[in-house]
């Protein structure tokens, strides 16, 4: 008899963009690619930090891994915490290029897609787990306007009708290496960033109801 094969955990990052030479979104899921995370297997994707073609490769990427659980992670410069996204927006305003050099502004993710979607993950009991561990972790309320909260938005638009695939969004800061070209700028290790994320996905697994606590922002 054939084995039967574990259900797949989807983790995206990005590759590098604004002019850095890496993307440690990329090197912390890669790091995690092929572990086996709660009888589930991590399979790891590249997205190109690209407005449509970033879409593109996730939708493939999902079409490809059928995965049980997606995480889409991405970089957030100048953030001292790993940031778990509540929401992602239905707008594309790029401060700078893409990497294909496109700016869009004030352009719908989704032509005549709702105004917004709310992470599926259970980012409460995420977030717990990452502080308990010692890990530095918040809530965050935007993923801002670029290719990030591309991809957020248009992951949850992809999984609006699979109730049983549940997605989000983290941002992470600079890594150290990076950080040395940003004098003040917090940071990282990419190894302490990928055993929170391999944390991240054993929560989320074995949550299926998320917890009740403070995680709210005053403005």
């Amino acid at each position: 008899m054939t084995a039967r094969r574990p259900p797949i955990v989807l983790l995206t990052g990005f590759a590098p963009f604004g002019g850095e030479p890496v993307n440690p979104s990329w090197q912390a899921v890669a790091a995690l690619h092929g572990r086996r995370v709660g009888g589930h297997r991590i399979v790891a994707r590249e997205l190109p930090v690209e407005f449509g073609a970033s879409l593109k490769a996730l939708r493939k990427a999902l079409r490809e891994t059928r995965p049980a659980l997606v995480i889409c992670v991405g970089q957030a410069g100048g953030r001292a915490r790993i940031s778990l996204e509540r929401i992602a927006i239905n707008i594309d305003d790029a401060r700078i290029p893409d990497n294909a050099g496109r700016q869009p502004v004030d352009l719908p993710v989704i032509a005549d897609g709702p105004a917004a979607y709310f992470s599926s993950l259970p980012i409460k009991a995420m977030h717990h787990a990452l502080c308990t561990a010692g890990f530095p972790a918040e809530i965050s309320q935007t993923a801002g306007t670029y290719v990030c909260n591309h991809v957020f938005y248009g992951l949850m638009h992809a999984l609006r009708r699979q109730r049983r695939v549940r997605g989000g969004f983290i941002h992470i800061p600079y890594s150290p290496a990076q950080a040395a070209a940003h004098p003040g700028a917090p940071s990282l290790s990419v190894d302490t960033v990928a055993a929170a994320l391999k944390l991240v996905v054993k929560t989320a697994l074995a949550t299926s109801q998320d917890i009740r606590q403070p995680g709210g922002a005053e403005h």
